[in-house]
């Protein structure tokens, strides 16, 4: 017959989130449990109607120095800390008169939110520095044996339930994930105001220095997913938020079985890409349709079911199977001619009633909804260490536009080699894309050289390529890539420049009646 788990007799309870707390300490009430609370706590849960005593009560001092020191005292650590089958500790205890505390509930003071509010003052975010909260996590989490530490507020329900079900104590295991967890929150916690101060010069004048990077680099992401398997079945695989509730790890899955790795990666993609047709010169419904991180196909369009169909006639073989971003909540006209497709998932800001109702049929096919995020950083593993960027996101002003052939674009061509542009820069290099009129006609990706990409940019049109305009990830290194697209029936060029050879290529425009715009600004993607 296994022993009786030890009753929790007694907590203590401060927290600056106060998401379900008055639940949860209704529960810890009525299961007899003792409840000690501070400052804006305590009057919430009294105001609540619930039997709570001051943390002055326990010490015998009242909170001081503006509510700095109220928990920082040994008749709060001493009863968390003592551990109950050592008969010095329980002897020390006894003869000061110190209660055991074996339920710690606290969550930490929001220095984050603090930080990046706008116009705040440096005191203010040092005053946003918890101390006594943090103390007391680590307390409690070293003392797992004897002591339960809740730092998340999803959490409560849980273990209010199991309290309610083994007589008002909590098992060893619970304890243990308890503490595991409370540590990683100490550990994010200190990391987050590390990475703020580094950021304030000694003048302690904020805003922020916008550093390009941090001389430590910490992460904190916690697991979300367990994966079937990464990249290939042979490797294991998992997904790790930043718990920030935006982006594509933190988008909300409403229809579907399981993201795969791949399903992921290739959903990254296509929401960048998807992203870029949110602004005020292309706000218009966009469809990009993703294989293996390459754009199959993408449009924009009076609808966004036009963009999809446009979108899909640029590649409709290799769309099969693909996985879609779009910049516009799907309708049902639109989910109607997804639903034709075989397709692997969905991403978009949302889904309509009626086409939630239109994919129902399709049991596997993975509906998402993403808010979108930014992304400063661009991080890749290398042996021994990783490399950090920043996000590709500069902009294509005017004034980059260089017209460097003796013809110029008409107005048509520009905005055309303006839509390949986008679209170019999140084709893997070396890429080459023919466009038209706000859609992809043909699209070369992640050749050795660029020539080839050329030739199969143009060997994989479906439509007429005759009239489109091509945009190049980066300068043409000899002016054959150049002639390979007049070749196809392009009639401009969009490109960065900054070739040796620049003047022959630009003469090769000219020989061959080409329009061509430099931007100066390169778009590898590695």
């Amino acid at each position: 017959m296994s022993r009786p788990l030890p009753k929790i007799q007694r907590a203590i309870l401060s927290v600056t989130d106060k998401t379900g707390l008055v639940d949860f300490a209704r529960r810890l009430a009525d299961l007899g449990i003792e409840l000690i609370s501070t400052g804006g706590t305590a009057k919430l849960l009294r105001d609540s109607r619930i039997a709570v005593k001051d943390i002055s009560d326990l010490t015998g001092f009242p909170e001081m120095l503006d509510g700095r020191v109220k928990t920082l005292h040994p008749k709060v650590h001493g009863g968390i800390l003592h551990r109950r089958e050592n008969p010095a500790h329980t002897a020390a205890v006894a003869e000061h008169d110190i209660p055991a505390i074996d339920m710690v509930v606290v969550n930490l003071y929001a220095f984050e939110k603090t930080a990046a509010r706008p116009g705040v003052a440096f005191e203010e975010l040092i005053e946003n520095i918890d101390i006594g909260g943090p103390s007391m996590i680590r307390s409690a989490a070293k003392n797992f044996h004897d002591v339960a530490v809740v730092t998340a507020p999803a959490d409560y329900p849980a273990i209010a339930d199991e309290l309610a079900r083994c007589g008002g104590g909590l098992s060893l295991e619970t304890k243990w994930r308890l503490a595991q967890k409370a540590f990683a929150t100490t550990a994010a916690y200190d990391s987050a105001i590390a990475s703020t101060l580094e950021r304030i010069p000694a003048g302690f004048h904020l805003p922020l220095v916008d550093k390009a990077f941090p001389q430590t680099l910490r992460l904190s992401f916690q697991k979300t997913l367990d994966l079937r398997y990464g990249e290939n079945p042979h490797q294991k695989a998992a997904m790790y938020s930043d718990g920030s509730g935006v982006g594509v790890a933190n988008a909300r899955q409403i229809h579907g079985k399981e993201l795969s790795y791949n399903n992921i990666v290739d959903l990254q993609a296509a929401w960048d890409l998807a992203q870029e047709f949110n602004e005020r010169e292309f706000d218009e419904p966009f469809c990009a349709i993703i294989k293996h991180t390459n754009p199959s196909g993408a449009a924009t369009g009076k609808t966004l079911a036009e963009a999809y169909k446009r979108a899909l006639e640029c590649d409709p073989v290799s769309a099969f199977g693909g996985v879609i971003g779009v910049n516009r909540p799907i309708d049902a006209e639109t989910a109607e001619e997804m639903h034709k497709l075989f397709l692997e998932v969905i991403a978009a800001p949302g889904f309509d009633e009626a086409a939630k109702a239109r994919f129902a049929t399709k049991k596997n096919l993975r509906l998402l909804e993403v808010e979108a995020a930014p992304q400063n950083w661009i991080l890749k593993n290398v042996s021994g260490g990783i490399l950090l960027q920043d996000n590709d996101s500069r902009p294509l002003h005017n004034v980059d536009l260089k017209v460097v052939t003796q013809r110029a674009p008409t107005p048509e061509e520009t905005r055309a080699m303006l839509f390949a542009w986008k679209v170019c820069k999140h084709v893997k290099s070396n890429a080459i894309v023919y466009a038209r009129d706000g859609q992809t006609v043909g699209v070369g990706a992640g050749q050795m050289s660029r020539v080839d990409s050329a030739k199969i940019g143009a060997m994989k049109a479906q439509l007429p390529l005759k009239g489109t305009v091509a945009a190049s990830d980066a300068f043409f290194p000899f002016p054959d890539g150049v002639e390979e697209i007049a070749k196809a029936g392009a009639t401009a060029i969009i490109q960065p420049g900054g070739s040796q050879r620049d003047p022959e290529v630009i003469a090769a425009a000219d020989r061959l009646g080409l329009a061509m715009l430099f931007t100066g600004v390169r778009h590898f993607r590695h």
